[in-house]
């Protein structure tokens, strides 16, 4: 009997600590598995709305509908072996918005969506960007309560109140353990000489030091508040075959790197990328070398129904694929093939056709004939 009441015990208390994580878990309930290549996230935190018609001061917030602009954006590339790189966006990036001309990246939310805010990422960056994780402002302070708080050193005073905005930073230098208000009021700080190229720093600070601490196995029967603190506070698109396989990757022990887009200031309190540097960064980090996405593609049509050449670039862009072209060749009446670098893995996504070793396109890795095999549509 005693046996039973001391395993009824037991049981309630993992279902209790396990609790928070139940509602992520009904709808992305999946298995750990190891994925063929990265997936790469972007992370966002949406600052909060005011209604300024409210006959009280401050104005409260409005209900979270994940709209506005974007304070924080991190592209975080999780690979299966459990390499993790992260690349902070300064949030006043000058570039090219999809759709809406050049501006800050923090206002491509709220021109287009997150599907905006990926497309000006992936613009920036030239890396295929898979889903998105938009996080409210309640995000980090929850997440950093259910850890049961940050210890981090803190590099300077921080004195800052901002009434309307609810925001009352009051910390000391040195080494300190911040409670969940207090890890916000460090996160948001912009009041310091480098703006928000300091508080991209600051990020990092914070980001390494939760790390280290769920790193350590006396920490993990956290991690499911941990998790839904996050899960109460997301919008976002993963499948359930990418959250499959991020687990995957931190089971394989997460090693994290972190990284900043290179720049300098510019007008108008933007920061400007330098592109050379971002692209050697980008190309040394996450670029996957097992990833055909980043080879340049040439196809042709020599025997196919009109329009074939310019609809499969579009499917493989649609794909991920980077660097796709078309171009003219000499016609006749052979099926489909394809030569040239991971030939066998591009035909999967072309989906038909056939592997063969013949010169391919100058310049290109992939060369992609085709033939009168090609569906009509």
């Amino acid at each position: 009997m005693r046996r039973r009441v001391i395993g009824c015990v037991v049981l309630a208390g993992m279902v209790a600590v396990a609790s928070p994580a139940f509602p992520f878990m009904a709808r992305y309930g999946t298995l750990p598995r190891q994925a063929d290549g990265p997936v790469t996230v972007l992370l966002a935190g949406v600052t909060p709305k005011y209604d300024e018609t409210a006959p009280v001061w401050p104005w409260p917030t409005r209900p979270e509908d994940y709209s506005g602009l974007t304070d924080t954006i991190v592209l975080a590339q999780l690979r299966p072996d459990g390499t993790t790189n992260m690349l902070s966006i300064p949030r006043d990036t000058w570039v090219d918005v999809p759709g809406n001309g050049w501006g800050k990246i923090n206002g491509s939310n709220p021109h287009g969506g997150p599907e905006t805010l990926m497309g000006a990422a992936q613009t920036l960056t030239g890396v295929k960007v898979d889903a998105y994780a938009l996080l409210s402002l309640n995000a980090m302070r929850a997440m950093t309560m259910a850890a049961g708080g940050v210890t981090l050193d803190v590099a300077q005073d921080m004195k800052y109140d901002d009434n309307a905005g609810k925001l009352h930073i009051d910390l000391k230098a040195g080494r300190q353990h911040l409670s969940g208000e207090q890890a916000e009021g460090y996160l948001r700080f912009r009041k310091d000489n480098l703006g928000d190229i300091g508080r991209v720093a600051r990020q990092q600070n914070f980001l390494g030091a939760l790390l280290t601490k769920v790193k350590n196995p006396l920490n993990w029967w956290r991690l499911p508040g941990m998790v839904g603190a996050v899960d109460r506070n997301m919008k976002s698109n993963l499948s359930r075959a990418q959250v499959a396989a991020m687990l995957g990757a931190t089971l394989s022990g997460p090693r994290v790197t972190m990284h900043t887009v290179p720049g300098n200031f510019g007008g108008g309190g933007t920061w400007i990328a330098d592109r050379a540097a971002l692209s050697t960064l980008v190309e040394n980090n996450f670029r996957d070398p097992n990833d055909p996405r980043r080879l340049s593609i040439a196809v042709i049509n020599t025997a196919a129904p009109d329009g074939s050449a310019r609809r499969l670039k579009d499917k493989l862009e649609g794909l991920g694929y980077l660097r796709v072209s078309v171009a003219n060749g000499p016609q006749g009446n052979a099926t489909t093939t394809i030569t040239g670098l991971q030939a066998t893995r591009i035909l999967k996504d072309v989906g038909y056709g056939q592997v063969v070793q013949a010169l391919g396109m100058p310049g290109a890795d992939v060369t992609v004939r085709l033939g009168s095999d090609t569906p009509a549509n």
